[in-house]
């Protein structure tokens, strides 16, 4: 699966994942390869990706750049202020406020 997660001001992850855990507004859940279609509000809470192989993109909040990696099975987590989620044919689409706390 790919996703990208984006915020109103920068590309914060953009990669091939194997799983996805955000908190929606009637609770956490997962998305997996082959989910169904889906688009979901999200609230303030935890997002944790688990990488694919690949390179990825991933926002260093340290350095205020876009660094590449290419770790299979790293988890990223990071917190979000709430947003929004589309899932369709394996692709995800994360748009969120205030991402914090990228390890």
């Amino acid at each position: 699966m790919n996703i990208s997660v984006l915020t109103p001001d920068k590309e914060v992850f953009l990669g091939s994942v194997t799983s996805v855990k955000v908190p929606g507004t009637l609770g956490q859940f997962q998305v997996l390869k082959g989910h169904a279609p889906i688009v979901s509000s999200l609230e303030a809470g935890q997002v944790t990706l688990l990488t694919a192989e690949g390179e990825h993109k991933v926002y260093n909040e340290e350095k205020g750049n876009i660094e590449s990696i290419s770790d299979k099975g790293r988890s990223i987590t990071f917190q979000i202020g709430g947003g929004f989620i589309e899932v369709l044919n394996d692709e995800i689409s994360l748009l969120v406020q205030g991402v914090s706390q990228l390890s």
